[in-house]
């Protein structure tokens, strides 16, 4: 068990949005779940998932599935929507506001060429 371990509650809303199914698996979804939080907490490589976890291929492959599929989307606009009917403002934003930034960086003086 890792702190990066759902909750029985978070899972439960996870199989809601995603609408998971509950077919017969060797590893059940929680379990992938729980490996890609756990790789997206630590920064560790895919190849060193821990052995408890199932093997590091099938977490990437579902990983690959449902960010092709635009799952983890899903799970932050309704995530969005309920924190903010939850601070009193509509679900869906009626504004966006974009801005823009100069940064400087490194030494800009070798983009001036010299002629000789």
């Amino acid at each position: 068990m890792y702190s990066t371990d759902l909750t029985d509650t978070r899972w439960q809303i996870i199989k809601r949005t995603l609408h998971l199914d509950e077919r017969k698996r060797k590893h059940c979804l929680r379990s992938i779940w729980n490996a890609i939080f756990y790789l997206v907490k630590t920064g560790c490589q895919w190849r060193m998932l821990p052995v408890n976890f199932p093997k590091w291929q099938l977490v990437y492959y579902y990983y690959r599935k449902w960010v092709n599929g635009e799952h983890f989307d899903l799970l932050l606009d309704n995530l969005r929507n309920k924190e903010r009917v939850k601070r009193g403002q509509k679900g869906k934003p009626s504004l966006g506001i974009m801005d823009s930034q100069t940064v400087r960086w490194g030494n800009n003086r070798s983009f001036n060429g010299i002629d000789e």
